[in-house]
């Protein structure tokens, strides 16, 4: 049986990745209206201003920003950065509670997509960069970014 081409990602937070080290990732349903769903699939959303947190054993995504369509219903109150509850079970939420209560953690989303035809987030259990830990992933990317362009030379 041949498998489907993976979709592209509806939306990327790569600002997470320059400001956070990511240490677990997680993958995540997420509790949408239909209007949310269209949104989405017509590739209107942003979650780069995102960012998730645990209330009563709960986690909701807070921030992200859904816009509607011009042919929305006009009797659907359509509020695009309302909260999002996350769907994890019981295990992966007590993980998450434990580690930002405990160790100071923080979770971000990171990446939102479909699978199975349904919105899923990829968030990350993560810790905060200082500023020479940026300093130091801008001079890697910015070599690896040099080395590339040399060994292309040199295959000429």
């Amino acid at each position: 049986m041949k498998t489907p081409d993976k979709l592209p990602p509806i939306a990327v937070n790569r600002k997470a990745r320059f400001d956070y080290f990511i240490e677990e990732r997680f993958e995540a349903g997420i509790s949408l209206m239909g209007w949310e769903v269209k949104s989405m699939r017509a590739g209107k959303a942003q979650i780069a201003e995102a960012y998730v947190y645990v209330k009563d054993g709960e986690a909701f995504l807070y921030g992200a920003h859904i816009g509607a369509l011009n042919s929305a219903s006009t009797h659907v109150d359509t509020d695009p950065t309302r909260t999002r509850k996350l769907l994890l079970n019981r295990r992966q939420l007590d993980h998450l509670v434990g580690a930002v209560e405990r160790k100071s953690y923080t979770i971000v989303p990171l990446e939102l997509y479909w699978k199975a035809g349904r919105a899923k987030l990829e968030i990350g259990l993560a810790k905060g960069k200082k500023q020479h830990d940026k300093r130091n992933s801008e001079k890697d990317r910015d070599w690896q970014r040099d080395k590339a362009q040399i060994m292309k030379a040199s295959r000429r």
